[in-house]
């Protein structure tokens, strides 16, 4: 039915679910459709060129917004704790308050070095982050069709939407639950806004502030893209789900995270670093998109 589902890449558990989920949101068309997103990692690229690809946290770390001092610290930090995050020998609630903890430091550090708001534009330029081959078409194809797409991440909104914004393609249609900084009357930042939200605690997010936005009501279907196990409760805002199909991007550690993303995943791509079967899907729901769809600009 889709081709790209049948690449070396693509692990489906069961075929026949998907199958038959996608033809369900195929009759409901566009307009019951809502696309749920996490950021680093699922819409930015893992790795290019043999390097990975720096997620939001990680652009904020330019010798000219932070010190080496500090730079040092987060690396120790993601040391620490990213073996945590990704391991699948604890459980979710177990890996919750180290994750805490990870966030809540980093967040300090970054609030110590009074991090200028003036200059984020500029560090998210000279920074290597990349969007997925394919994000051209998957957001313009989103705006043409009104679907909305939402970004839940626990990284910073504030360096997300301008990664979005430098690539042209931050349209009306996007809605982003992320930490947003809080800079003072000079711009100069001085705490984060809100709830803290980590890689863990998207459900309590998608509760508190995603159930509450109105171009998301009426719409029961959704495609939802991670690349944690714990993007799979970004939908958990939804009052009255009819249908979802999750996508899984199994990054790093493959042989060892294989199983647990198979067996919870709709979907899983394995070190795909492209929207290629998102883009493949959202055709596939609605044929209207073909001709939009098929031109992809990388």
């Amino acid at each position: 039915m889709i081709p790209e589902l049948s690449r070396s890449s693509v692990i489906i558990r069961e075929f026949s679910r998907v199958k038959e989920t996608l033809r369900a949101m195929q009759a409901a068309g566009a307009g019951s459709l809502q696309v749920i997103a996490d950021f680093d990692s699922t819409l930015t690229r893992f790795a290019h060129n043999g390097a990975q690809v720096p997620n939001t946290h990680n652009i904020l770390e330019k010798k000219w917004l932070v010190n080496e001092d500090c730079s040092e610290k987060v690396m120790e930090l993601s040391n620490t704790y990213h073996p945590i995050e990704i391991t699948t020998s604890l459980s979710m609630e177990e890996k919750m308050p180290h994750m805490v903890e990870w966030w809540t430091k980093i967040h300090e550090l970054l609030i110590q070095q009074k991090v200028r708001k003036d200059l984020l534009s500029h560090a998210v330029k000279e920074s290597s982050v990349i969007l997925r081959d394919g994000y051209k078409v998957f957001f313009d194809c989103l705006l043409e069709r009104q679907v909305p797409l939402l970004i839940f991440s626990a990284g910073v909104g504030d360096v997300l939407e301008e990664v979005i914004r430098q690539n042209h393609v931050f349209h009306p249609n996007i809605h982003v639950i992320s930490n947003y900084m809080d800079f003072d009357h000079t711009g100069v930042l001085r705490a984060f806004k809100g709830q803290l939200i980590h890689s863990y605690n998207k459900h309590e997010a998608a509760q508190s502030h995603a159930a509450g936005l109105k171009e998301l009501q009426g719409r029961p279907n959704v495609l939802l893209l991670g690349d944690s196990l714990g993007d799979l409760k970004m939908a958990d805002g939804i009052a009255e789900p009819q249908n979802t199909l999750t996508i899984g991007f199994l990054n790093e550690q493959v042989e060892e995270r294989k199983e647990a993303y198979v067996n919870s995943f709709d979907v899983v791509l394995v070190q795909d670093e492209t929207l290629d079967v998102p883009n493949a899907i959202l055709r596939s729901l609605n044929r209207s998109l073909g001709e939009s769809l098929s031109h992809t600009n990388r």
